[in-house]
This record gives structure tokens, C-alpha cells and sequence, in this order.
């Protein structure tokens, strides 16, 4: 990825940056007005009506380009990002945003962001291009520290989701939080082999079948005699479905089933960059759900860490198994705030699509600052109910649970309701049962891995426990 602060320009350099002016349909007369008689000539020749993303670039009376009027688009289905995509579309420059513009600090934001490109795979020709994008001096009044912050947290985390498996297993994966605690002086401690089976036996039995051992990764921050904030990231690294086995089809993006991993560690970067004032703890269960000999087995009976015991009813539900471990060690330290992220169910896309990933908790006040914070950032998410009554759907006449909910319907819904069962002491409890994955381009949001849901929790978590210095582990 192409570092932010090289894409964000400091506001020193707005002298010589090319403005970009903001207009729409009711504007453009009064924009054009200032400009020379060939300028206004060429507006016109070339048919600009300031629609929805349309832009033109304009040149001075040397002959190089001077000014770039873009139509910005109004209402409600008005997109704060939709500005960066002038990133792929300008060429190699320095440019700053004029008048016009809504919302200037997600404008900047959405351009970095619509610059990533995953080149890790490509030769050297095929990224020259990338390594020259169109550059953008931070808007007035925008924190540019805080922004770049952000911005390489988000592409941090598309870098995880966007690598193979071969290349990111349980190992590299505990490799990736190893640096991330390094850059922040953080603590990582890893559980594996014969503890993580007697102490997490959830974990081991959905692992154990792969060549890259399961393990548990434990990452500690912050002023111990702060509130304490803990996120549990669901760490598949590649699901074959297990025994229950998926298509081929089913497969081919299942590199994306760390996605809730790579989003608590967006997140934490978020929060440590910014020394938010909170004890954080971020536990990930890395795990591959392969098929071998000693693959668990539909109907078998599992005994999870907190002593309850699972009849496995779908092989291809391993997810909510390696989170429930990990959610009852988090639950066991009663934090103020518990949050678990995780490529869970296919049912979310049904119900809400690929762009908002549901959410769960029976914190109202939570679910109003996430639901507010999310609008606010521009990293849509919806809340929906833990109903109580399907949690019916788990019944087994020979276990305490099963991890499969009969019927086949509510999918996301049940799953969550079984999250639920390993948290009882946390003060507050969210599950957002994410994508990870934007399968068509928009401004700001190439195609590929995306840890949603990280910027939103990230300003509700700034308004909450606003930074303060908080130190190392």
C-alpha cells in the first residue's frame, strides 16, 4: 500500500497546490463567472453541467492545468467519500479542495483511501503507476495525524484480508499482530499446542486438522487503571467448510474469513495511534478450518471453555466455536466493553447486503452511539435484535447446545444468540457480523478485503475515552 502521508499532503504545500472547487447545477454560474473567456468557452465545449461526479480540468494562460471544477452531489444519497475518487481520476499532482464541499475531512479521507491499491502480487512495471497518485493538501481545520492514522489502519487491514492464505495463516497472522504491537509498544502473548487444547479445546478442534498449528492471540495496551475495552476478532484464516465441505464457489474468497481479526486490529491501531485513555485487550482465535484425518466431525460433542458442551451439527460453523472460547476468556475479566468482530454468516448479506453489516447488543445507549457514529464516519452499520425466543433453534437432545440453528432461518441472529451464551459478565456486549469485502467499486472502496465497522467503533471509542497519553502495556 501507498503510505497516507504521502497521498495527505501538509497545508504548507497549499501554495502550489491546484484547487479543486465543489459545485452543482445551481452554482456552476457563479463558479464559472471569475474565469477568463477561454476558460468559459472551454466549460462549455466540453459540456460540463456540475452532474454527480463530473469533473473538468481547466488550464491557466500557460497551459497547465490551474483549476479542476467538480459537481458534488446533494441530498441524501450523497456519498462524503465520492470527492476521492478525483484521486484515480486526476493526474499526478498536487491538489487541494476549495469551496463546495460538505464534509472536507471525509472528502480527504475517501481520496486516501480510493489511492490503495494491493500491489504485493505485481511486477514492477504493473505498480509504477500506483507509486505516482494524485496528491491532496489537508483540508483547513482537519487533523492531518489523526487522518493518516486512520487511513493506514483501514489499508493495514485490507492488506490482511486482501493476503492468500498461503501467505496468511495463523502464523503470519500472528506475525501481523507481533509488528502492529511492536509499532505501539504493545504485549502479544500466544497460546498453542497442548494448553491452547486443554484450555481452549473450541479452538484446538477447529485447528488442529491444518498444517499451520491454531493458536490464540493475546495483545495488551494501555494505562492499566483505565476502563478497560476488549475486541475478539474471529481469525479463520482460510474455512474450507470442514467435513461439511463448500463449493468451490463457497471457497474462493474464503482468504476473507479473518476479516473480523483484521478488523479488531484496524481498530486497535486506530486506538493506540490515537491513546485513547483504555486498557485494551485484543484476543484472536487463528485458526484454519481444514479437512484431514483428524478434522472434527459433524455430530460430534466438543467441550468448550466455559464448561458448556457443543454438538456440532455443521462443520461449516466453526466460526462462532473459536469466538466463543476466546469470548468467555474476555468475558472472565470483566471488562467495561466487549466487542467481537467476525465474518460470520452468510444470512447478514441476505438481510442487509454487502455494505451494512448488522450489529448486536443489549445496550441501548451503545447501540445509539454506534448507530450515530457510524453515519457520522461513513462506515454504515445496523443494528438488529437478539431475540431470545430462537434460541429454541439450538436445542439437542445429547449436548447443551448445538452450533447449528434448525429451521434454516435467521441466520445471523442465531448465530449471534450463541456468542451470547459465553458473555455474562462484560458491562456492555456488541457483535457486528461483518463482510469484509467490497465486491464492487465505489469512491473510497476498491474491490477487495475492507475492515468495516473499525472507523465507527474508533469514534464512538474517541468520544467515550477521549486520548490522554495512555502509555505502553
Amino acid at each position: 500500500m501507498i503510505p497516507a502521508k504521502s497521498i495527505l499532503l501538509g497545508t504548507s504545500r497549499a501554495g502550489s497546490a491546484i484547487p479543486v472547487l465543489g459545485v452543482t447545477a445551481d452554482t456552476l454560474k457563479a463558479a464559472v463567472k471569475p474565469l477568463s473567456a477561454p476558460q468559459k468557452a472551454w466549460v462549455k465545449a466540453n459540456g460540463f453541467t456540475a452532474a454527480a461526479n463530473q469533473h473538468l480540468c481547466i488550464a491557466g494562460s500557460d497551459g497547465d492545468l490551474a483549476l479542476v471544477l467538480y459537481g458534488t452531489r446533494e441530498g441524501t444519497t450523497a456519498d462524503p467519500f465520492e470527492p476521492g475518487s478525483l484521486s484515480s481520476l486526476l493526474p499526478a499532482g498536487d491538489y487541494m479542495l476549495a469551496n463546495g464541499f460538505a464534509n472536507p475531512q471525509l472528502a480527504a479521507l475517501g481520496w486516501i483511501l480510493h489511492s490503495y491499491k494491493f500491489t504485493r502480487y505485481l511486477n514492477g512495471k504493473a505498480t509504477a503507476s500506483a507509486d505516482k497518485p494524485a496528491r491532496l493538501v489537508c483540508p483547513q481545520g482537519v487533523d492531518r495525524a489523526g487522518l493518516i492514522a486512520c487511513a493506514d489502519a483501514v489499508m493495514l487491514g485490507r492488506d490482511l484480508i486482501n493476503t492468500p492464505a498461503e501467505d496468511m495463516g495463523p502464523s503470519q497472522l500472528e506475525q501481523a499482530a507481533r509488528d502492529i504491537a511492536g509499532q505501539f509498544k504493545a504485549r502479544v502473548s500466544v497460546t498453542k499446542g497442548a494448553t491452547l487444547e486443554k484450555k481452549f479445546p473450541l479452538i484446538h478442534m477447529v485447528g488442529r486438522a491444518a498444517d499451520d498449528a491454531p493458536r490464540l492471540l493475546d495483545l495488551r495496551w494501555g494505562n492499566q487503571r483505565a476502563p478497560k475495552v476488549t475486541l475478539v476478532g474471529k481469525g479463520v484464516c482460510f474455512d474450507t467448510g470442514g467435513l461439511d465441505l463448500k463449493t468451490a464457489a463457497g471457497m474462493l474468497l474464503m482468504k476473507k474469513d479473518m476479516g473480523g481479526a483484521a478488523a479488531v486490529l484496524s481498530l486497535a491501531s486506530m486506538i493506540m495511534a490515537a491513546q485513547l485513555n483504555l486498557r485494551l485487550r485484543v484476543l484472536i482465535p487463528a485458526v484454519e478450518n481444514s479437512v484431514a484425518g483428524n478434522s472434527f466431525r459433524p455430530g460430534d460433542v466438543l467441550q468448550s471453555r466455559k464448561g458448556l458442551s457443543v454438538e456440532i451439527g455443521n462443520t461449516d460453523a466453526e466460526g462462532r466455536l473459536v469466538l466463543a472460547d476466546a469470548l468467555d476468556l474476555a468475558d472472565s475479566e470483566r471488562p467495561d466493553l466487549l466487542i467481537d468482530m467476525a465474518t460470520l454468516t452468510g444470512a447478514a448479506r441476505v438481510a442487509l447486503g454487502p455494505d451494512l453489516p448488522p450489529f448486536y447488543t443489549d445496550d441501548d445507549e451503545l447501540a445509539s452511539d454506534i448507530a450515530r457514529h457510524s453515519m457520522t464516519s461513513n462506515d454504515p452499520v445496523w443494528r438488529m435484535p437478539f431475540w431470545d425466543r430462537y434460541n429454541e433453534m439450538f436445542s439437542t437432545s445429547i449436548a447443551d447446545i448445538n452450533n447449528a440453528g434448525k429451521g434454516g432461518f435467521a441466520g445471523s441472529i442465531t448465530a449471534a444468540l450463541f456468542l451470547r451464551r459465553f458473555v455474562e459478565k462484560a458491562g456492555s456486549y456488541v457483535h457486528l457480523d461483518i463482510y469484509g469485502w467490497v465486491p464492487a467499486e465505489r469512491s473510497g472502496r476498491p474491490v477487495g478485503g475492507e475492515p468495516q465497522a473499525s472507523r465507527a467503533l474508533f469514534s464512538v471509542l474517541s468520544e467515550r475515552y477521549p486520548g490522554n497519553g495512555a502509555g505502553s502495556g
